[in-house]
């Protein structure tokens, strides 16, 4: 780590590359002799547009996204996204979700609003520690689309097997993992990340949406921004974009491919949380919060005996120069994020700080 950086285990926002924050450090006051800085010019600059261009193009290249999906670089974050599915895909009024945690049941109360919901697989009655069996879901003949997230940031939990959706549309909430291991985007209608946790800073989503799920027959009263056509046929500059979050993104997709991809990444992700799985199956003070085989290789839940004990062992950490190792409020304990730019030094230098505290503290 140099300038005196943190490991920073935040849930989002979160850690970015450093290669990628000295690129765009080095391109501040004056990006690639435009004389000026990204987030001073114009969306409509061809300037702009090439950065807009590349970032959409590398993002393809990185995920093999077929030709037949937008890409999207929608304004507002997942918050957004929660209302942006069902506004534009529920033809039926009917959608099918999985409920594994915080966010699916954040994207279930803001469907509701919209439609019938139906919850076909739950983990609630055991505290969404674990994914839900979804080989043999009661999927409704109306269901619009089956929505899951796919990587609960509050909770630790992932798909490793994706739903059985019996034909129907699969959506995917994938912000805490997304680009963090190979995926085909051909077996989902929908994909959708905020940003902040493993790309680039808040404010944004990437949508990734099959062409056919465009639709021109929405609700009158529907804002234009909250149409997935309105940014599909404008290609994201149908308004103001973000545009210094879609600059940082790309750079991050540039980062991405020259350093093997998603293949690449995977293989360092599941060594890093190996690293941390590891001790806390070892250990006799902490304890992980997940079912094994549904353990994210992103977000690290875990506690000790007491909350009095996880807020003891907070301080010690941010005294020892961590941070954002706080689990979230509403379910408390700890949590590390170990996203993609987490160096696999930073992992081992936190299960050092574990094994002292613990040592101390038997």
């Amino acid at each position: 780590m140099k300038y005196g950086r943190t490991y920073n285990f935040s849930a989002g926002p979160a850690m970015m590359p450093e290669p990628v924050l000295e690129e765009i450090a080095a391109e501040m006051m004056n990006y690639r002799g435009s004389g000026m800085c990204v987030m001073e010019m114009s969306h409509r600059s061809k300037v702009f547009q090439q950065i807009r261009d590349e970032a959409e193009a590398d993002l393809r290249k990185l995920m093999g996204i077929p030709d037949n999906y937008k890409v999207l670089f929608v304004q507002g974050g997942g918050t957004v996204q929660f209302a942006m599915v069902p506004i534009n895909l529920m033809k039926n009024g009917v959608a099918c979700y999985v409920e594994t945690g915080a966010w699916s049941k954040k994207a279930i109360a803001e469907a509701k609003k919209y439609g019938e919901v139906k919850i076909v697989a739950s983990s609630k009655d055991k505290n969404f520690s674990y994914i839900p069996d979804c080989s043999d879901l009661d999927i409704p003949e109306d269901a619009d689309y089956v929505y899951i997230c796919e990587n609960e940031t509050i909770n630790g939990t992932t798909y490793f097997n994706l739903p059985n959706t019996k034909g129907k549309v699969l959506v995917a909430d994938q912000s805490s993992m997304f680009l963090s291991r190979p995926c085909d985007v051909s077996k989902y209608g929908l994909i959708w990340a905020g940003v902040q946790k493993n790309v680039g800073p808040a404010g944004m989503a990437v949508v990734i949406i099959r062409e056919d799920l465009l639709r021109e027959d929405l609700d009158p009263k529907t804002p234009v921004y909250l149409s997935y056509k309105t940014h599909a046929d404008a290609d994201s500059l149908y308004n103001t974009p973000n545009c210094w979050a879609i600059y940082c993104c790309g750079k991050v997709f540039k980062y991405l491919l020259d350093n093997g991809g998603l293949e690449a990444m995977a293989k360092k992700n599941e060594e890093k949380a190996a690293i941390l799985y590891n001790f806390l199956d070892s250990s006799k003070l902490f304890t992980g919060a997940v079912r094994k085989e549904d353990r994210s290789l992103m977000n690290v839940p875990f506690v000790t005996p007491s909350p009095e004990q996880d807020a003891d062992v907070v301080a010690a950490s941010k005294a020892a120069g961590f941070d954002n190792l706080k689990g979230h409020k509403s379910v408390g304990g700890l949590r590390a994020s170990i996203y993609n730019a987490m160096p696999r030094e930073g992992v081992e230098a936190l299960v050092e700080f574990l094994k002292k505290y613990e040592a101390e503290h038997q």
